[in-house]
């Protein structure tokens, strides 16, 4: 169930359940002769040149750098196709998909340090759901604070980062040939990212579905930030309950870890009891058909009651004025 891994910084491509090993890519040194040396700094950088071409087995002249970029583009390409086509593969089977290590420590962890700024700075609330309820219900309920940004506020630039690179890999995925259940959603809008805090103490969220009333959402995208989780110690488990099987799927909110799943009736699930800390980052995906219809159905509501309320008005006025 586990996806490829794309590590965007780079430097390492690391696929647990397929690769399991670790791939560098290399260094370009282009070499050039120096004008007007000394014999001193001729035979300095004459000892530099032939360590290069000790490394290389040839040099790299210009046409060679051309085609070492374009091979290098040509394996990113590569890569994001085989991320994509993991997750393709992993949604038609089980209905989500798990990518480990999907920015890399150093990224993941600058991230991490905005979502603390966030917090610091005291922008997040109480998690809401759809009918109101009083603040105790509520946390019966779900017991997460969370905030929404679009990632282009100030402090928030490594998460507007992350938000691209998954835009970037919904996109691909969504427009990919034989791209199975996904082919049948046009996806071209998302929400905003919902940054949630779990501030421990047991906090929690009952099962619940994303999308139970057809509103849009068709994928559900989150990222976890916590850096040495202990599941054995601090629970905070993702349940789902895939509809299509009779077991549960147990997601640890491990660092740098991005999952997939449908956000409707397909997969109900639960945060459970977390007894430290936890952030998460989530956004959800749209199909352009399902969110019209959505959204002309809000319309027609809104236009429904209005009528309705206009015409108790003129039945009122008419039997005040008899």
């Amino acid at each position: 169930m586990k996806a490829q891994v794309l590590n965007n910084n780079n430097n390492q491509h690391h696929h647990h359940t397929y690769l399991n090993k670790k791939l560098k890519a290399k260094s370009l040194y282009c070499k050039q002769t120096p004008n007007n040396t000394n014999k001193k700094s001729a035979k300095m950088f004459a000892s530099k040149v032939s360590d290069y071409e000790n490394f290389f087995k040839r040099p790299a002249q210009p046409s060679n750098a051309e085609q070492f970029f374009r091979d290098t583009l040509d394996n990113g390409e590569r890569r994001y196709d085989d991320l994509c086509r993991n997750i393709i593969n992993d949604m038609n089977e089980y209905g989500l998909s798990v990518v480990d290590d999907f920015l890399g420590v150093e990224k993941g962890l600058q991230i991490l340090n905005e979502v603390h700024g966030m917090y610091s700075a005291g922008v997040f609330q109480d998690g809401q759901l759809v009918n109101n309820l009083r603040e105790e219900k509520l946390r019966t309920i779900r017991g997460d604070k969370i905030t929404w940004v679009k990632g282009v506020e100030p402090g928030c630039a490594n998460v507007g980062y992350l938000i691209n690179q998954i835009d970037a890999v919904i996109c691909r995925a969504n427009t990919m040939k034989n791209n199975g259940q996904l082919g049948n959603y046009n996806i071209k809008e998302r929400t905003k990212a919902m940054v949630a805090c779990y501030p421990g103490s047991g906090s929690h969220y009952v099962v619940h579905v994303d999308n139970p009333n057809k509103d849009g959402r068709v994928i559900t995208a989150i990222y976890y930030l916590n850096v040495n989780w202990d599941t054995e110690r601090s629970g905070g488990v993702l349940r789902i309950f895939p509809e299509h099987g009779n077991s549960v799927a147990d997601i640890e909110p491990k660092f740098d870890r991005l999952i997939f799943f449908w956000s409707d009736r397909r997969n109900p699930h639960e945060v459970q009891p977390s007894h430290r800390t936890r952030y998460a980052i989530t956004v959800w995906y749209f199909d352009a058909n399902e969110r019209e219809a959505a959204l002309n159905r809000i319309k027609n509501n809104k236009n429904n009651v209005k009528s309705t309320i206009d015409t108790t008005t003129t039945t009122t006025n008419a039997t005040n004025r008899q």
